[in-house]
């Protein structure tokens, strides 16, 4: 019986996930036609209230050591924003494949009340690190840093404050409480503590930008804090950046982690023909052993478990090379080579493998 009634929960959900991929479909299309509409019967060209925006990946991977491949459709993300007043933003935004499963990620409402001043709230990316705040049209390589995806990876439901000062340069300040339950956990959901997150970010003269960013989350039982710090430089075509991000779990729990993220890329102005830039580049990244901080027994979630070990200790040397095409559409080539260095007795997850890999990036 408790086997019939999860299937049929989980069958519940799946169709309540498909209706609201439906309807954000079904608005897009409305919006878009509402648009078109609007910029027949208008002679100025004022920025509309609705925007359409989209990101598809495909790949191809081939893992050398095992001579296997395989096509993937990484992410097929659909998104509404727009500005309703001098002061009213909102965005939704949904991924129909994001690695085989729909997922609703963006979805607030944002105040700006005052220039500067900005209120939030929603489902969003909580404001913390560089890389896992990168949307995948911003990535540079076709595969996500360590820190992006093990380690610093979270979207919550909550509220947050974002505030821009300039002192001779512009300084961000973002902060926020969030629930702590994930993106699917939130009907029934009560907590008597709350996760927060915290980020600034320094943009300095001449391209330079520092960013410093704390996070409190409690996926389980235990306490996680993460203090990360990153600076880069994008200046002349270069972009040189170099991240670290430490993990500690409360009460001894599991051992703190260690993750660091370093890359170098330079684009090269390919001329007038359909490629814009080739941007050659090399990445560098690492983490120590990982606990998601979910307590594990015999392999399964059990609240009578303890941490384990999700991702073992390891770094990865990337290399390759990006093809950018031209407008109207912003779409990118990125052909990687990932080299993984285990330590002893590490155990590498199925994809976690030295793979080339051949991704088409198109952001409509």
């Amino acid at each position: 019986m408790q086997a019939e009634k999860s299937n049929t929960n989980s069958l519940m959900e799946k169709k309540k996930t498909a209706l609201l991929a439906s309807a954000l479909l079904t608005l897009a299309v409305s919006a878009a036609s509402a648009q078109q509409s609007e910029k027949t019967y208008a002679d100025n060209e004022t920025p509309s209230p609705v925007n359409i925006h989209g990101t598809i990946r495909s790949k191809y991977e081939y893992q050398t050591e095992e001579g296997e491949g395989r096509f993937e459709v990484r992410n097929a993300r659909i998104s509404v924003d727009g500005q309703l007043s001098p002061i009213i933003q909102y965005k939704a935004e949904i991924d129909l494949c994001d690695e085989g499963k729909i997922k609703m990620l963006d979805a607030y409402t944002r105040i700006k009340p005052v220039r500067g001043l900005q209120f939030t709230i929603g489902q969003m990316r909580v404001p913390f690190t560089i890389d896992a705040h990168r949307s995948p049209h911003q990535q540079y390589f076709a595969n996500r840093s360590f820190i992006a995806k093990q380690v610093g990876n979270v979207r919550d439901v909550g509220a947050a404050f974002g505030y821009t000062a300039n002192v001779g340069f512009s300084i961000i300040i973002e902060a926020g409480l969030f629930n702590g339950s994930g993106l699917t956990n939130q009907k029934d959901y009560w907590t008597k503590s709350v996760n927060f997150s915290a980020k600034a970010q320094f943009l300095f003269p001449h391209g330079f930008n520092l960013t410093l960013s704390t996070q409190k989350i409690k996926p389980d039982n235990t306490n996680i804090m993460m203090y990360d710090a990153g600076m880069y430089w994008h200046s002349q075509g270069w972009h040189v950046e170099a991240e670290y991000l430490y993990k500690h779990y409360a009460n001894n729990a599991y051992k703190a982690v260690h993750a660091f993220d370093s890359f170098v890329s330079y684009d090269i102005n390919a001329g007038n023909g359909f490629i814009k830039y080739v941007t050659p580049l090399v990445r560098y990244d690492y983490m120590s052993d990982h606990s998601d901080g979910m307590r594990y027994l015999d392999g399964a979630t059990n609240k009578k478990g303890t941490l384990t070990t999700n991702d073992y200790q390891r770094s990865r040397l990337t290399g390759g090379v990006t093809l950018s095409l031209r407008k109207p559409f912003l779409s990118d080539i990125r052909l990687n080579y990932e080299k993984y260095f285990y330590r002893d007795n590490g155990v590498p997850h199925t994809s976690e493998k030295d793979k080339i890999v051949v991704e088409f990036m198109t952001r409509f």
